[in-house]
């Protein structure tokens, strides 16, 4: 299986336009890329969908959405 970069979820997190709590994100991710999704960022490698969610939020990926989070086009790093 092919490993995903966090920017393709942070993307999907964009093109919805709604916030996020952990459990809301975790299931759109799942259904988005599957419950066996493999992620991996510039980084690190080999998360799990829950994985990946701790390691955006520790690195100040998302900011406050309404009740929940959701993220910025200049928080995802081009390079």
């Amino acid at each position: 299986m092919e490993s995903i970069h966090g920017h393709e979820v942070m993307q999907m997190m964009l093109e919805s336009s709604q916030g996020f709590t952990n459990d809301s994100l975790k299931q759109a991710i799942i259904e988005r890329f599957g419950e066996n999704a493999r992620f991996h960022t510039c980084s690190a490698r080999d998360m799990n969908a829950e994985q990946l969610i701790e390691f955006l939020a520790a690195r100040g990926k998302f900011v406050t959405a309404g009740a929940g989070y959701s993220t910025r086009e200049d928080k995802i790093c081009r390079h």
